[in-house]
């Protein structure tokens, strides 16, 4: 969904991430008006059968990620050459993906996942796909905003190796998904542009400090 205007009180925010007050725009395009989740209050899913998930280790650095409180230690969910990608950003490797969750900070005041459930499938020996079907919740400018979303997690040897945020649980535009395959590149290429920004205002995935 190409985000064709963006309002003046936007554009003069003290934010150093542009793309970030887009994503403000973009996500509010999605919300709904009549939040059902108090303020703070976060999501867990119960595991009735108590057999031990893939997800079961991913999860709570996942729902850290989302909320705005991630850690280094968060990221060790990846592997080395993972990706992250949603309809704004394309991440390479785990410093990409970090300034991708430390820039959430920079234009929300608070973010969180607020309902989950999840869907587990074996591909094959040791790769699974991991389907997080979810309810995002942020705060901007004093607004609740809330956000359908479609995490697919595609886990091999316990790392994820690729982590895609389907808005709306609409696909990813790319040059697969859209009639024309040069309209599709031209995304895919905004999509990176829009991370190596980013990565560069972020401190290219330095970790902020602690204490």
């Amino acid at each position: 969904m190409a985000i064709s205007h963006v309002p003046y009180y936007l554009s003069k925010l003290p934010s150093p991430l542009f793309n970030c007050r887009l994503a403000a725009k973009k996500i509010s395009e999605f919300s709904m008006e009549n939040p059902q989740h108090p303020e703070g209050k976060e999501a867990c899913e119960s595991n009735p059968t108590n057999v031990k998930r893939v997800s079961d280790d991913i999860m709570p650095h996942l729902l850290n990620l989302y909320g705005s409180r991630a850690t280094p230690h968060d990221f060790e969910i990846y592997a080395a050459d993972a990706s992250f990608e949603d309809p704004l950003m394309c991440a390479h490797g785990v410093k990409q993906i970090k300034s991708s969750f430390y820039s959430l900070s920079k234009v929300f005041s608070e973010s969180r996942i607020v309902e989950y459930s999840i869907t587990e499938k074996e591909i094959s020996a040791g790769k699974h796909e991991v389907l997080v079907d979810n309810k995002q919740q942020y705060k901007f400018l004093g607004r609740h905003i809330d956000m359908i979303s479609l995490i697919r997690l595609y886990v091999k040897d316990g790392k994820v190796v690729r982590h895609e945020d389907w808005w709306d649980k609409k696909p990813l535009r790319n040059r697969e998904t859209v009639k024309l395959p040069c309209l599709g590149r031209m995304i895919e290429l905004t999509r990176r542009g829009s991370m190596f920004i980013t990565h560069a205002l972020m401190g290219f995935g330095k970790d902020p400090p602690t204490g």
